[in-house]
C-alpha cells in the first residue's frame, strides 16, 4: 500500500530514519496479520455455510450435485473476498498515510500533511489531521519568535546596564548620582519587562489572580484621565472624559482594569499630534459597559491593525516593548470582557473596552 506526503520545499525527509523504517515494517505486519485473520474468518464462514447449505437440502430430499455446489461456494467466496478486499484498501491506505504522518509529527515535523481521499470518514480523518498539524506549525512558529523577542528585549537593558558599569568602573562615566539614577532607571525597565512577561504567562495558563469587587468604572475612567493629564498636556494634547450614564457598577479587579486604561490612554496620547483631543466616553450597552477611547493620530493600515494585539509587535511609530496591549488583552479576556479596535491611515485609531456586568 503506498501513499504520499505533502512536504514543504526545503524540508529535510524523516522518512529513511532506523525509527521510521522500524515503525513502518512493525504497522506493515500488523496489517498482514489483519488481513489474513479476515481472510481466515472468511473461509470458515463459506465452508459453515457450504455445510449448512447441504444439512438443508438432504433434508428435504434435495440431491446437490457437488460440482455445482463447489462452483457456488467458490464463485460466492471470490465476490466476497473482493468485496473485503477493495474495501479494506479503502480504509487501509488512507489510515496507514495518516499513521505515518502521525509519527513524524511525534518526532516534530509538523509540515507533514496528507492526501484526503478514500471514504468519506477516512477524507475527514485526513482533514483533521492537516488543521490539527498546521495549527501545531503555527503554535511553534509563534513560540520560536516569542523566544527571539524576549532574549531581543532583555538584551537591551541588560547591554546598557553592563555597558554603563563597566564605564563607571574603567572611570569613562563620574559615580555621581545622576548615573546611579540612570541605571536604576534601566533595572527599572528590566524589572517592567519581566513582570510583563510574567503577568502574559498566567494569563496563558489560567492563573492570572484578579482581585474583583464592585468598582464604579465611570468614577475609575476618570480617575485615570485625571492622572494621564500631564502627561497629555507635554505634547499639548487635551485629554477628555465623557459618559452616557452617572455610574457603572461592575465586579472587576480595578488595579488590572487601570493597568488597562492606563496602556491604551498612554498609547493614544503617544501617537496624537499636538493641538488634537484623545476623548474616552463611558456606555452602557446590552452587553456590558464599553468605554471608548478615540485619538486624532496617524491611524494604522489593515496589516498592522491586524497585529495591534500581537506580543512584541511594534509599528513603525512605536516604543516599548510591544507587550501593552498584548496585556491589556489578557486582562480584559480574564474578565470575560473583549477588547477591539478599528483605525484607518490619517484618520486615528478607536479602542474599545467592554466589560461584562
Amino acid at each position: 500500500m503506498r501513499h504520499s506526503f505533502k512536504r514543504e520545499r526545503g524540508e529535510p525527509s524523516r522518512s529513511n530514519s532506523p525509527r521510521f523504517v522500524t515503525i513502518r515494517r512493525t504497522r506493515a505486519r500488523f496489517f498482514r496479520r489483519v488481513a489474513f485473520t479476515a481472510f481466515a474468518a472468511l473461509w470458515f464462514s463459506v465452508a459453515g455455510m457450504s455445510v449448512t447449505i447441504w444439512t438443508i437440502a438432504h433434508r428435504f430430499g434435495v440431491q446437490l450435485r457437488s460440482p455445482i455446489l463447489v462452483l457456488v461456494v467458490l464463485f460466492f467466496a471470490v465476490a466476497v473476498m473482493i468485496l473485503i478486499f477493495g474495501g479494506m484498501r479503502k480504509f487501509a491506505t488512507p489510515l496507514e498515510a495518516v499513521m505515518d504522518a502521525a509519527d513524524r509529527v511525534a518526532e516534530g515535523d509538523y509540515t507533514v500533511r496528507v492526501p484526503s481521499w478514500g471514504p468519506l470518514p477516512m477524507r475527514a480523518l485526513a482533514h483533521s489531521f492537516n488543521t490539527m498539524t498546521e495549527r501545531l506549525q503555527n503554535a511553534d512558529r509563534l513560540r520560536r519568535n516569542i523566544m527571539a523577542d524576549v532574549a531581543h528585549e532583555l538584551r537591551t537593558p541588560l547591554s546598557v546596564l553592563q555597558g554603563r558599569l563597566e564605564g563607571l568602573i574603567d572611570g569613562v562615566y563620574p559615580r555621581d548620582d545622576r548615573q546611579l539614577a540612570e541605571l536604576l532607571e534601566e533595572t527599572r525597565v528590566l524589572s517592567r519587562l519581566i513582570e510583563d512577561l510574567r503577568t502574559l504567562a498566567l494569563s496563558d495558563a489560567g492563573a492570572l489572580p484578579l482581585q474583583r469587587e464592585s468598582t464604579d468604572v465611570v468614577e475609575l475612567v476618570r480617575d485615570v484621565v485625571r492622572s494621564m493629564t500631564a502627561e497629555a498636556d507635554k505634547k499639548s494634547v487635551s485629554l477628555d472624559a465623557n459618559s452616557s450614564i452617572e455610574t457603572a457598577m461592575v465586579d472587576v479587579d480595578p488595579v488590572r482594569i487601570r493597568e488597562v486604561l492606563t496602556n491604551i490612554l498612554s498609547n493614544a496620547v503617544r501617537h496624537s499630534a499636538s493641538g488634537t483631543s484623545v476623548t474616552v466616553f463611558v456606555d452602557d450597552t446590552e452587553h456590558g459597559v464599553a468605554i471608548v477611547v478615540r485619538d486624532a493620530g496617524g491611524g494604522m493600515s489593515s496589516e498592522e491593525l491586524a497585529r495591534i494585539f500581537d506580543r512584541f509587535y511594534k509599528g513603525s511609530a512605536s516604543r516599548g516593548s510591544g507587550l501593552g496591549l498584548a496585556i491589556a488583552k489578557s486582562i480584559v479576556t480574564a474578565h470575560g470582557g473583549e477588547i477591539r479596535a478599528w483605525s484607518e491611515r490619517g484618520k486615528g485609531t478607536i479602542v474599545e473596552v467592554i466589560l461584562p456586568r
